[in-house]
């Protein structure tokens, strides 16, 4: 007899993590995958969460979507709600009801940057901007509720896909013979692709279902960087000689404030899901590998 196909929504599937869990969807056929965007489920609107959910139903719900526009959340405060808190709520409800098993992504900006060590997950939270208050309010309202599974904060996040800093270096860097690049921001990039694959380790090990409380693991790639060494690596590897000189945060102006530090200890995902992190070089010398092939 062969065992139930388990069903999995992903939503934000045009986003870097949604587009990432996509690609690796095919090395689990175990599960049924559905892809979601804004077309299919728009998280601004209560009403469209509702109506979608009371025509499908999940074993897991992957909630990769959300509002990241970290400058534009200054002046658009409600629709960063909207999507990163009341939706997040919703969904928490929703997989509560249902009996399903949720996987949120939240972000490093919950906390202020301040720490002159790697975060923790019970660290305090103090989030500098409307982004990350928003965030954190989502996180709060999925631990209210505690549905089965787990939020997973996450830091720096590029990919193949849509406008990243990889991306935007690449870009940049064939263009220009100079760049100004942030130096006293520090923390580490995440691979899309890692995370996505992290995510799906702690899917298959079935241990979310057996907890009663919503518990948050962090997860970016190993080691640590500033926004100017990121550059100067992206260049090296692919052999830009574009020349980058390092500038104080001061010295860019942007709406939003961002966290100086925001590393991540990930000891607590690495012990609990026996999961192996790839060194941010690594892993970013396969992305732009990728995005050359």
């Amino acid at each position: 007899m062969i065992a139930e196909q388990k069903t999995i929504l992903v939503t934000g599937v045009n986003g870097q993590l949604g587009q990432s869990l996509m690609l690796i969807s095919v090395k689990y056929p175990q599960y049924q995958f559905s892809f979601t965007g804004r077309d299919d489920l728009d998280l601004s609107r209560t009403d469209s969460i509702t109506d979608y959910f009371q025509q499908n139903r999940f074993d897991y719900i992957i909630n990769c979507a959300a509002y990241t526009a970290v400058d534009n959340a200054e002046s658009e405060p409600e629709l960063a709600d909207k999507i990163n808190h009341i939706a997040v709520k919703k969904l928490a409800e929703v997989a509560k009801e249902h009996e399903a098993t949720l996987v949120h992504i939240s972000t490093d900006y919950v906390f202020d940057g301040t720490s002159h060590r790697p975060y923790i997950e019970t660290d305090n939270t103090n989030p500098q901007s409307v982004y990350g208050a928003s965030k954190l309010k989502g996180e709060k309202a999925i631990q209210e509720i505690k549905p089965k599974g787990c939020i997973i904060r996450t830091s720096w996040v590029y990919s193949e896909f849509g406008n990243n800093f990889v991306r935007t270096m690449l870009e940049l860097g064939q263009d220009r013979e100079q760049l100004s690049v942030i130096f006293d921001q520090v923390g580490s990039p995440t691979y899309a692709k890692d995370l996505a694959q992290a995510i799906m380790t702690i899917v298959q090990s079935n241990q979310l279902n057996d907890s009663s409380e919503t518990e948050i693991y962090n997860y970016s790639n190993e080691g640590v960087c500033s926004w100017y060494d990121f550059a100067r690596t992206i260049f090296e590897i692919k052999g830009i000689t574009c020349a980058v000189s390092a500038i104080e945060t001061k010295d860019y102006p942007t709406a939003a404030t961002r966290p100086h530090y925001s590393v991540l200890n990930k000891a607590k995902i690495k012990q609990v899901f026996n999961i192996a992190i790839p060194y941010w070089k690594v892993s970013l010398a396969e992305c732009i590998g990728n995005i050359e092939g």
